[in-house]
């Protein structure tokens, strides 16, 4: 996809030098009227895993694609060889409009933004709540990205055995988030209520039981499970690649866990956004307001000591919002 007009590019607009002995392309390209649909499964160095009436295909880009990028949770048509045969490839030749996108950038100015998923209605947060610590700063990078692509965030709280889950609870209380809490044998009745039906892609840090949760909704997914690191408390990162599994109805899109989740491509009005417990405060700032520290009349600095809001949040907004200008002092990871 594109980026338009809107100041970033994407991974669709870095030019790639042609090989020598290239045909000219023609603008005339075949309409393909009698390709089959399939939905993208797995991606895996140029070959896409695409799933056509059931049956596992592994499909080609089409030469007339270009340079476009085909996620998992595409919808795509597909030509050639549909028999799923050891040894066969058919072609994707075009990808069918996305009713969402999820990105990320490698870091807040990273001018070029990947896209994670498509076509996704859920994002679910994974959280541990201890090996490793919670991290809210993160969560809000994730509920600000699932607010833009027009996701519904879950909160999944992983790892309740080892701790109680209140103090993470009590910083989103305001938000009306939903949430679930798991432990390594617990029911997972509540959590497969929000999962059935529906495309839910699943976003994590290392270590946090990403693929563990997965492993227990979905025996036979056989997700590498990793470990953590008692010292630094970073995992490794166990599974590499996004991959889409059916679940009662819906997909799990089970992604490769990540240390930051950069929002250059997200406008600071959409950071903004993300934190809809600051909306009645933002609405007395005056105009022109960067809600930045030091910002004069800023309006969160009034309700802050007011004590009408919580400070880590508003904390949390300012590093966002001072990071995507470079401040490195902001922008350290969460």
């Amino acid at each position: 996809m594109s980026s338009g007009g809107r100041g970033y590019i994407d991974e669709d607009d870095v030019r790639v030098r042609a090989r020598g002995g290239s045909r000219p392309r023609t603008r005339k390209r075949p309409k393909h009227e009698n390709a089959s649909r399939g939905f993208v499964i797995a991606v895996d160095r140029g070959r896409y895993r695409c799933l056509v009436d059931g049956q596992p295909i592994v499909a080609m880009k089409a030469r007339e694609l270009g340079r476009g990028s085909i996620v998992v949770g595409d919808q795509v048509a597909l030509v050639g060889d549909l028999s799923g045969r050891p040894d066969t490839l058919a072609r994707v030749v075009r990808v069918e409009e996305r009713r969402s996108v999820l990105r990320r950038t490698a870091d807040d100015t990273d001018p070029v933004e990947r896209i994670i998923v498509a076509n996704a209605d859920q994002l679910v947060i994974v959280c541990a709540l201890a090996d490793p610590q919670p991290q809210p700063r993160f969560i809000d990078r994730c509920l600000v990205a699932a607010y833009d692509a027009g996701l519904e965030p879950l909160l999944c709280l992983t790892k309740s055995d080892l701790t109680a889950p209140d103090d993470i609870l009590e910083i989103y209380s305001s938000l009306d988030l939903p949430y679930v809490v798991t432990s390594i044998d617990g029911d997972l009745d509540e959590i497969r209520s929000y999962l059935t039906g529906r495309t839910s892609v699943l976003v994590g840090s290392s270590g946090v039981g990403k693929s563990t949760l997965v492993n227990r909704l979905l025996p036979d997914a056989e997700r590498a499970v990793g470990h953590v690191n008692p010292v630094t408390g970073r995992g490794r990162h166990t599974s590499t690649s996004a991959v889409a599994l059916p679940i009662d109805g819906g997909w799990i899109i089970d992604t490769p866990g990540v240390r930051s989740f950069g929002l250059a491509h997200v406008s600071p009005d959409d950071v903004v956004a993300g934190f809809p417990d600051m909306d009645e405060a933002v609405v007395e700032c005056p105009p022109g307001c960067t809600h930045t520290d030091g910002t004069p009349d800023c309006a969160l600095d009034r309700w802050l000591a007011e004590g009408r809001l919580d400070p880590a949040r508003v904390m949390s907004l300012r590093r966002l919002l001072s990071s995507r200008e470079g401040d490195d002092s902001a922008s350290q990871p969460a």
